[in-house]
């Protein structure tokens, strides 16, 4: 008997040397779908460190590019981002699992005021983690702009991109817009003294012939591409996210390419949104999910990656963290004034969805 004891325990022993040799052991793995440019260099090499978890990390670069593949299924991601309002959509199709948040002991860090802003989208914060928020503007090159349209250029308003004489004038130096029609149409609706979450569809032809007398002048639509032009004086003037546009300022600053880009938020007002961290419904790597969501809520580790993107997070005890530049920033954390003027994006109906949808390739197609 104690022989054939013997014979099993090293039986045993040889099978789990062999399984460490041959990688028949189980790795930890973590699929992530964020959007470009939108995390610290460091951040998942230290998660990784700090885990054992290995992190597969892709990137898109619109909500749209996101949810088309959420909607078709089978992602293969454990966590993604989109935007809040599209949450609330996705969320109500089944797209997410609830977060069980008694696995994310840092949530206590959030903060209340923030989660109840992001609550009109997200009911009792039930699906999303916020991770960053930022607002949509202008960013443009100083002297550029200056030289284009003069001392009185207006780069406080809408004016600058979407007056069509402006443009024009300006696409001299090149000129770029969000690849975003969920952006832009709400954006052109703003400017033009409508609802800008209407659900009228002669909005949407108001809107559309407005944006058909710019096309002609914006030299590219793409939402990431103008960071990097904007940085390098290839372009003078773009309608961007805030926290990219910073990027761009920083870039050109460390290139020391006298190159000078400043961000506004026109006095018209603006969109302002959250990004969201959430598991889709058909997430594997569960576990894993959710050790990536409490360790984003660390305090240094989120003040790090707002260091970096520029966007302000919604952690409360990352302050401390926080360089100078980014916590005293009006463009990153915008002063009451400011934020008095900014409006959040709500769910279309089907029928604007598609209306918008089809309207958006009419722009791009005819110049």
């Amino acid at each position: 008997m104690s022989n054939i004891f013997l014979w099993l325990k090293a039986t045993t022993a040889l099978i789990l040397v062999l399984c460490s040799f041959t990688g028949l052991t189980k790795d930890r793995h973590l699929y992530i779908y964020n959007w470009s440019s939108y995390i610290a260099p460091d951040t998942i090499i230290n998660f990784e460190k700090q885990t054992g978890i290995k992190v597969v990390y892709d990137v898109f670069d619109s909500n749209e590019v996101l949810e088309s593949k959420l909607m078709a299924g089978n992602t293969g991601f454990d966590l993604v981002v989109p935007s809040d309002s599209f949450l609330e959509r996705q969320a109500k199709v089944g797209i997410f699992t609830p977060l069980d948040k008694s696995q994310l002991p840092n949530y206590q860090n959030l903060d209340e005021n923030l989660l109840k802003m992001l609550a009109k989208h997200d009911p009792d914060n039930r699906y999303a983690i916020p991770y960053m928020w930022l607002t949509t503007g202008i960013g443009y090159n100083v002297d550029q702009v200056k030289k284009t349209l003069g001392d009185d250029a207006p780069v406080d308003s809408w004016d600058l991109v979407l007056n069509p004489d402006n443009l024009q004038k300006l696409s001299r130096c090149g000129v770029a817009f969000l690849d975003a029609p969920t952006e832009i149409f709400p954006t052109v609706l703003n400017y033009l003294g409508l609802d800008p979450n209407s659900q009228n569809p002669d909005d949407y032809k108001k809107a559309t012939e407005h944006l058909s007398k710019l096309r002609p002048f914006v030299t590219y639509f793409h939402s990431s591409k103008f960071i990097n032009d904007l940085a390098n004086g290839d372009i003078c003037v773009a309608i961007g996210w805030s926290g990219d546009i910073m990027q761009a300022i920083a870039a050109a600053k460390e290139a020391n390419n006298n190159v000078n880009v400043k961000y506004y938020i026109p006095k018209e007002g603006a969109i302002a949104y959250f990004d969201v961290f959430a598991i889709p419904k058909d997430a594997e790597n569960i576990d894993e999910a959710y050790a990536f969501l409490n360790y984003l809520m660390e305090p240094q580790v989120i003040a790090d990656i707002s260091n970096h993107v520029f966007y302000a997070n919604a952690v409360t005890t990352a302050g401390p963290y926080l360089d100078d530049q980014i916590k005293n920033n009006s463009a990153i954390y915008p002063d009451a004034a400011t934020m008095d003027k900014l409006f959040s994006l709500q769910i279309m109906s089907p029928k604007i969805e598609k209306l918008m949808t089809r309207s958006w390739t009419k722009v791009l197609t005819d110049r």
